[in-house]
């Protein structure tokens, strides 16, 4: 499995990278001047890799660059917030031989926002989905790669990212999820499965920090036909927000503002042409009414 940088590392990458070009430094003479310093080993082949997030800092080596760049207090206390996040593991890395790089760098991501507003136009997002559908979602997709015990492992990893909408937590995850009707009627796992999650449903809604709506086939074209997308607030003011759009074998992250707010107003669209909480509540009750018959 590959270590792929996170979004905490390439933010990093991408700050000092500016850092040094506004001190109006090239890499040679970076690294000449922290040898006259006395800064330790410096290579422009280490600084070149730090700067396209394809090797993590150590903190002393960040210390010594802010202080030649002259970085003032203020953005050195969040560029160093930066770094130690990069470097922290997490629950997600006992599970490093189940889970792609990609997953876990989403995971990530997930465990440390504050917000997450998705259009789950495919399937059900993973934190709303009960052990019975996320096993046929893996299993199917899986296809004949996938044992029972990876796909048992993929239920745990879902049963515990769960645990961020927890209301009993000081600062649970806010979620915002737009459920598109297609997504709600696929019989994933056949009626019995799929009652369970209709109930499922009606039950996390009941979180204060929960809100769910269903865009109906009535509302016809919408902002997000070309597919599934979540947007990701944080509270750290140095964490930008985060795109997350999902393929068959790869993920993209959106870190450019202007792109992010494309997809925050096709959100706000989408909103817009969902049915409210409460009307969105009552056509997941009818859906599960009709698979208990």
């Amino acid at each position: 499995m590959t270590d792929r940088p996170t979004i905490r590392t390439r933010r990093l990458a991408s700050e000092l990278r500016l850092f040094r070009e506004r001190a109006t430094l090239n890499l040679d003479e970076v690294v000449a001047a922290l040898h006259s310093s006395g800064g330790g080993r410096w290579s422009v082949a280490k600084l070149s890799r730090i700067e396209r997030a394809a090797q993590r800092i150590k903190s002393q080596d960040l210390d010594q660059l802010l202080d030649l760049y002259e970085v003032p207090p203020e953005r050195r206390e969040g560029l160093q917030a930066l770094a130690r996040g990069a470097r922290q593991r997490g629950w997600w890395d006992a599970y490093a031989d189940t889970i792609h790089s990609d997953y876990t760098t989403y995971i990530r991501l997930e465990a440390e926002a504050r917000s997450l507003r998705c259009f789950d136009g495919l399937v059900i997002n993973g934190l709303l989905q009960t052990d019975e559908y996320t096993g046929e979602v893996c299993r199917v997709g899986m296809m004949q790669f996938g044992t029972q015990t990876a796909i048992e492992r993929r239920i745990d990893v879902r049963r515990v990212r769960q645990r961020v909408l927890d209301d009993r937590e000081p600062e649970p995850l806010r979620l915002w999820s737009i459920l598109d009707e297609g997504t709600l009627r696929r019989q994933v796992g056949g009626p019995e499965v799929m009652r369970k999650q209709y109930e499922a449903l009606l039950d996390v809604a009941n979180l204060p920090n929960v809100m769910l709506q269903v865009l109906p086939f009535e509302a016809g074209a919408h902002a997000a036909v070309t597919g599934t997308f979540a947007i990701m607030d944080f509270a750290d003011a140095h964490m930008p927000d985060v795109v997350y759009l999902d393929g068959l074998t790869s993920a993209l992250y959106e870190e450019n503002d202007r792109h992010v707010y494309h997809y925050s107003l096709a959100f706000n669209q989408l909103a817009m042409s969902a049915i409210g909480v409460d009307e969105s509540r009552e056509f997941i009750a009818d859906l599960a009414g009709a698979s208990s018959g």
